[in-house]
């Protein structure tokens, strides 16, 4: 059901939980998918592949948002993944707001354009030494973090295409996948 639903979406918030910042010595917990209103959690940490919700993030008539997606594109590639059409909210946020010293983080950004309050306290409860129990309050929050990717994206694309801005989020995006492809090369 969930991948009936989500395949048929033009754009996606995309995330990932892990325990901790390295894709190489951390682990993959979890992959959220979120069209903006139908959220989809599936737990890794319990054995529960993506099935079919792999091919979502191969397919690049979807595109994929994510919020600092070369943290998420690590886990996910280190880990068998592939994603096509990609959108990066928070290289967005920077080109949006380049020189105006303002955080480009997840929780402010969302704050600024939707006066949305995310609570970043469950994520402390990701460690290696997580008891792997995913519990309502652990699912809501790694939700929390995809439902407003569509919204933001939509809202972002306006504002880069009223300020002129379009081509440099795209060149600031190439320069940093075009880093991770080279990366992947020399593995």
């Amino acid at each position: 059901m969930a991948f009936e639903r989500l395949s048929t979406a033009v754009r996606l918030g995309c995330d990932t939980e892990t325990s901790g910042l390295s894709a190489r010595h951390g682990r993959l917990f979890s992959v959220q998918f979120s069209d903006g209103e139908f959220n989809v959690l599936v737990p890794i940490s319990e054995g529960v592949p993506l099935g079919r919700l792999e091919d979502i993030l191969t397919n690049p008539a979807v595109t994929k948002i994510f919020h600092n997606a070369k943290f998420d594109l690590d886990f996910l590639n280190e880990n068998g993944y592939s994603v096509a059409n990609i959108f990066d909210t928070m290289i967005a946020e920077k080109v949006l707001t380049r020189g105006a010293g303002q955080s480009a983080s997840l929780a402010e950004t969302l704050y600024r354009y939707f006066a949305v309050d995310l609570d970043k306290s469950q994520r402390a409860k990701f460690s290696r030494k997580w008891d792997g129990i995913w519990t309502e309050d652990l699912v809501d929050y790694a939700l929390s973090d995809v439902i407003h990717l569509p919204k933001l994206m939509d809202e972002q694309n306006a504002w880069l295409e009223k300020l002129g801005l379009t081509g440099e989020f795209e060149t600031q995006l190439q320069k940093i996948f075009a880093h991770e492809i080279h990366e992947r090369h020399e593995k």
